[in-house]
Formats: C-alpha cells, sequence, structure tokens
C-alpha cells in the first residue's frame, strides 16, 4: 500500500480517489448513451447516477473538517448535486 493511503488522512484520500473515479466513469457513460428510451438504459443510468451520488456523498463526509481538503469536498459535493438534478430530469 502507498504511504500516502496511510494515516490520518488515507481513508478520505481513498474515498476522493474513487469519487473522482465514479464521476469520470459516470461523465463517459453519459456522453455515450445517446438515449434513454433503449429498453434498461434509463434503468441502467439511473443505477450508475445513484451509486455515483452515493460514493461522492461519503465523499463529502469524509473531507468535511479536514485542514486543507475544502476543494475536495466542494468537488465531492457538486458531483453528487449534478448526480441528484439528473436522475430528477429523467423524472
Amino acid at each position: 500500500m502507498r504511504a500516502s493511503l496511510v494515516g490520518a488522512y488515507g481513508s478520505a484520500r481513498r474515498i476522493g480517489i474513487m469519487c473522482a473515479e465514479v464521476c469520470d466513469t459516470t461523465c463517459h457513460l453519459l456522453s455515450e448513451d445517446g438515449s434513454v428510451e433503449v429498453d434498461g438504459t434509463e434503468t441502467r443510468i439511473r443505477l450508475q447516477l445513484e451509486w455515483c451520488r452515493s460514493v461522492c456523498v461519503e465523499g463529502v463526509h469524509a473531507f468535511e473538517g479536514l485542514t486543507g481538503a475544502e476543494a475536495a469536498a466542494t468537488a465531492c459535493r457538486r458531483c453528487a448535486e449534478a448526480c441528484t438534478a439528473f436522475m430528477a430530469a429523467l423524472d
């Protein structure tokens, strides 16, 4: 295990990396799906958005209160809010 992932900030760093990777993957998925009308596509998109939102909310909780982690908490929060807004737009 890398030393940067060990210690007081290790858990937050791991969660932050997950948040960034899940957000990136979700963006790619949404940009590649041309239509939500294909059977099962909307369900798959909703599942991806919910997963992304939950990982990002976890990231916000991990970063809140850590000195110097305000920008990371804000990025996770914005991604979670975007996922929530996208799911609402599907309704």
